[in-house]
């Protein structure tokens, strides 16, 4: 399994996703403001993956923390906060890390260091193990032989291990049910290019690289038969933010009949955002459209939109894939009810100082 992002040796180790596929590079991390600055950059992406990070590097920047520990705490936690608005994830873990220094703040120094790094091991261990679960409950509904179209990245490279939409695609292709993918390049960062067909072709799963634009194509043709993808934020009524092109992608599998699941775990669901119009949408560096690495590929001076996610609303989407098991319309109670699950068993598993049963699985 693809390391993404691991605790080794008092360091934050993270592999460099934006040199791959040429290149696999692992950063070594010592101080929480570099991992900060490597979430901001994407050396490090995709929501799951980003809530580990930042847990990693709020613990991290506590081991050195000496006097007026409050004060150190809360500013690391607004450091992490202001790297990337979309992805609920990061909020989740920070506000996680704020509830166990919450209870150890008066402690000795070592107390509290060993406090917080054992609850990012836990959120990196559970991540792990709500990623398979959820692959295994979204496999029950790729059918045989089917043609997936996935987008965007939503594997290992963007969760602690495994991942949530090709953790489906993984888990079907295990059950031995012949599947075929179709990847989108997922303009204008690459991470279906660059990731996802990386991930996918190391697992040796059948894979088809597609541009963007194609999709209707293949829809058209029937040549597709369901499309999974994964999600940076889930409102408590289902509208789901992802990556840029989900909503098109949505739009096209509504008009041709094929079934649309995000797969997700119950970190990314926002039961204090009501709706998609309500999910912060981060608005990247002009740069990333208008050049390929250093190429430019535009003309000079041209005026240039570059929003990272879009909202997919909820009636456009067949089912929500969790680790809890899969919501359907309509999602509201059922989204809660599974939120409400996970929470009774972290809260269990972290009050007695052990991993979760989730964890466990």
């Amino acid at each position: 399994m693809i390391h993404t992002v691991e605790w080794r040796n008092g360091a934050v180790v993270m592999i460099d996703q934006r040199l791959l596929p040429k290149q696999e590079v692992y950063r070594v991390y010592r101080d929480y403001r570099a991992v900060a600055r490597a979430i901001k950059d994407m050396v490090v992406r995709g929501a799951p993956a980003i809530g580990v990070a930042a847990a990693f590097g709020i613990a991290l920047g506590m081991q050195r923390a000496r006097s007026q520990p409050e004060k150190t705490f809360e500013r690391i936690c607004r450091t992490f906060a202001s790297t990337r608005p979309t992805a609920v994830n990061l909020f989740w873990a920070i506000t996680r890390m704020r509830r166990v220094f919450a209870t150890i703040a008066q402690d000795e120094p070592e107390r509290w260091r060993k406090r917080l790094l054992d609850e990012a091991l836990a959120i990196h261990r559970e991540d792990i193990a709500a990623n398979r679960a959820l692959g295994a409950h979204g496999a029950r509904l790729v059918p045989k032989n089917a043609r997936v179209l996935t987008h965007c990245n939503a594997g290992a490279l963007a969760t602690a291990g495994y991942g949530t939409a090709l953790g489906v695609i993984r888990a079907a292709h295990e059950a031995g049910k012949g599947i075929r993918v179709l990847a989108t390049e997922t303009r204008p960062f690459l991470q279906g290019a660059r990731l996802t067909a990386w991930e996918l072709k190391k697992e040796r799963i059948p894979t088809t690289l597609i541009t963007d634009s194609m999709a209707g194509y293949f829809m058209n043709r029937g040549d597709i038969s369901c499309v999974v993808v994964g999600a940076d934020r889930i409102a408590a009524n289902g509208d789901v933010a992802n990556k840029i092109g989900t909503y098109s992608l949505a739009v096209l599998a509504k008009r041709h009949g094929v079934p649309f699941f995000v797969a997700a775990p119950t970190s990314t669901v926002d039961l204090d955002c009501a709706d998609g119009e309500h999910i912060p949408i981060e608005n990247r560096d002009p740069h990333e459209i208008t050049h390929i690495g250093d190429q430019a590929i535009a003309p000079k001076g041209i005026n240039v939109a570059n929003p990272a996610f879009d909202v997919t609303p909820h009636d456009l989407i067949s089912g929500i894939i969790t680790e809890r098991g899969v919501a359907r319309a309509p999602y509201t109670r059922r989204l809660r009810q599974l939120c409400e699950a996970r929470a009774s068993v972290t809260k269990a598993g972290t009050r007695s100082g052990r991993p979760s049963r989730l964890a466990k699985r």
